[in-house]
């Protein structure tokens, strides 16, 4: 037997490892690098020499890494409606005041359920907001949520 009939076996191993370390890298460069040896594989596989198996392959993964790569990861970071996490989530979030504010601080429920302490905005108005009235969450200081008015 002839070791050149067997390179398809080495393709798939190389398909393989490449795979693998995409798993682990996921950045898609081993993905491509992984189809190119699949490509080499099938060229291997229709008998053609080892030589032109490796420009084959070659070939193909670069065309795929200068073609295709750019795509998915475009794809994958485009951020298309992001959504606001944690404390950026919060701002201009509406609410409406539970507890009295007295000189500028008070207690306010969110319209996601949360229930904040709060103080006024320097740049609100001010005049201490009554139980009930609506507010705006204009940024958060530590664990004090930053409020105005809301407009009617």
């Amino acid at each position: 037997m002839d070791f050149w009939s067997w390179a398809w076996v080495v393709w798939l191993v190389v398909a393989l490892i490449f795979f693998i370390i995409e798993m682990l890298t996921l950045e898609f460069t081993f993905l491509m690098l992984g189809l190119g040896s699949v490509v080499g594989l099938v060229a291997s596989l229709t008998g053609l020499p080892f030589w032109a198996q490796i420009i084959i392959a070659g070939a193909a993964a670069v065309l795929l890494l200068v073609l295709v790569r750019p795509m998915l990861l475009s794809r994958l970071h485009s951020t298309g409606d992001p959504v606001k996490l944690n404390v950026s989530g919060l701002v201009g979030l509406q609410g409406e005041v539970t507890k009295p504010f007295s000189r500028g601080r008070g207690r306010v429920e969110l319209s996601n359920g949360d229930v904040w302490t709060a103080i006024l905005s320097p740049s609100a108005p001010q005049r201490d907001p009554d139980v009930g009235e609506r507010i705006v969450v204009t940024s958060i200081e530590g664990a004090t949520a930053i409020v105005i008015p809301a407009q009617r």
